[in-house]
């Protein structure tokens, strides 16, 4: 995988505009006095991700999220050099969103803080879960060639979306800098840590699995070392 600091760029926008219009959903549905509920901020979240899965998956890969990166880079399917400024790059743009939001709107909401309505034991088991799912399916889509790319944003945005209808719980993060933006953006830091690490230990352990899973020797996968985004090999 070349350098190529368009990339990042495409990092960081795209994680804006996840946070823009995901958290954006949370603090619209609290000014209009629950207007959009919780399947209308669930079905927001789902749209944006699949539609910027679309938009960017061929650029910078998509990952839009730092557990994504780093799961990746555990299974030696992204390089390491490139961790880092992916990491930075998604958590600068998802503050980027938030304190755009808060300029807007103020701090309705919290600026959609991911926070615990449950015990934290409870809150760090469903964020495990969620992101463990997730990162199943992106593993699915990303790596064996015998699912086609095309499907790749409908699964991703889809399984996004059903893990947010029950955002209640946690506010169904999954994503590190998701949660960090608005953090930042609001000073709301509770039990901020589980949001680190509860995503990155779910997605770990779905690299493992799905590697454990799949019979590499019987289907088509894209090669160890390719660098690999939500749709694919990137390169």
């Amino acid at each position: 995988m070349t350098r190529d600091p368009r990339r990042w760029v495409a990092e960081a926008a795209g994680t804006m505009l996840l946070v823009t219009f995901g958290a954006g959903s949370v603090m619209t549905d609290a000014i209009t006095g629950g207007a959009l509920g919780s399947v209308g901020i669930a079905a927001t979240f789902a749209i944006v991700v699949t539609a910027l899965v679309t938009a960017l998956g061929h650029v910078s890969g998509a990952h839009l999220n730092p557990a994504v990166t780093i799961a990746f880079w555990s299974m030696r399917r992204f390089p390491a050099r490139e961790v880092p400024p992916y990491v930075l790059a998604q958590c600068a743009g998802a503050t980027g969103g938030a304190l755009l939001l808060r300029a807007a709107l103020g701090r309705v909401a919290q600026v959609g803080a991911t926070v615990p309505h449950v015990p934290v034991a409870t809150a760090f088991g469903v964020e495990l879960v969620f992101s463990f799912a997730l990162f199943l399916v992106i593993a699915a889509v990303a790596t064996d060639a015998r699912t086609p790319p095309a499907l790749a944003p409908f699964a991703v945005g889809g399984t996004v979306g059903l893990c947010a209808l029950q955002g209640a719980l946690t506010g169904a993060s999954m994503n590190p800098a998701r949660s960090l933006g608005p953090a930042v953006a609001s000073g709301t830091f509770t039990a901020h840590w589980l949001y680190w690490v509860a995503p990155i230990a779910g997605m770990l352990a779905a690299a493992r699995l799905f590697d454990w899973l799949r019979d590499t020797r019987a289907h088509p996968t894209s090669p160890r070392g390719a660098a690999l985004g939500v749709e694919g090999p990137i390169d």
